[in-house]
């Protein structure tokens, strides 16, 4: 375990934020448009495959969170049988330990965990035929990416947005083809990063009336 002076780990952490935002707002600029070619062939409504675009990251960070919480215990177990000085507490000890040690992840298991989920999950308006294995690159970096918000203090998490709600420009851009005068969300295309329940980075979201 690294000793770190306070002043060392707020630029550290300050540092893999950072990194990890850029590469929310990556994913979401590239990867998504990807995603969406790949689901085309299948699936001729684009508003189903931005839904379900939208549930993969959901899902991923949901399985990412769990998979974490898991680790993180054992992890806080090992440490807690070999103190070390100059660590400020046993939680900063395992999230620094995790976020070195990225392998303890298997991420595998978690892309897994979230193609069953949705292909199992019968609300999602997704045709029999579609497996949803075909977008399992853009599952499995955002696994990673959520994973590694875990290590952060404090973590990052995305906003689940329900169809609805009341449109919040603060939350959520307008898609280019919604009805810019309604004032709900008829579905969500990307969600909102939030830390603290501030929101750091808008989502995207499609208004109708």
């Amino acid at each position: 375990v690294r000793t770190w002076s306070p002043c060392q780990l707020r630029r550290a952490c300050a540092s893999r934020r950072a990194c990890l935002v850029a590469r929310f707002n990556f994913i979401y600029a590239k990867e998504r448009l990807d995603a969406e070619a790949l689901l085309r062939p299948y699936v001729c409504d684009m508003e189903v495959v931005q839904r379900l675009i939208y549930a993969a990251v959901v899902e991923s960070f949901h399985a990412a969170k769990m998979a974490f919480w898991k680790i993180k215990v054992s992890v806080k177990d090992t440490l807690a049988l070999h103190p070390s000085e100059g660590v400020a507490s046993l939680e900063v000890a395992a999230l620094d330990y995790i976020a070195c040690h990225k392998d303890l992840y298997d991420v595998c298991s978690s892309v897994q965990e979230v193609i069953c989920s949705m292909n199992l999950n019968t609300k999602l308006p997704c045709p029999a035929e579609v497996d949803i294995a075909v977008i399992s690159s853009l599952i499995r970096e955002l696994c990673c990416l959520a994973f590694s918000m875990q290590t952060l203090i404090p973590p990052l998490d995305v906003a689940i947005g329900v169809d609805g709600e009341f449109f919040d420009k603060t939350m959520y851009y307008r898609s280019f083809d919604s009805d810019f005068t309604a004032p709900f969300v008829a579905y969500h295309v990307w969600p909102a990063l939030m830390e603290n329940g501030a929101v750091i980075v808008k989502g995207e979201a499609v208004t109708k009336k």
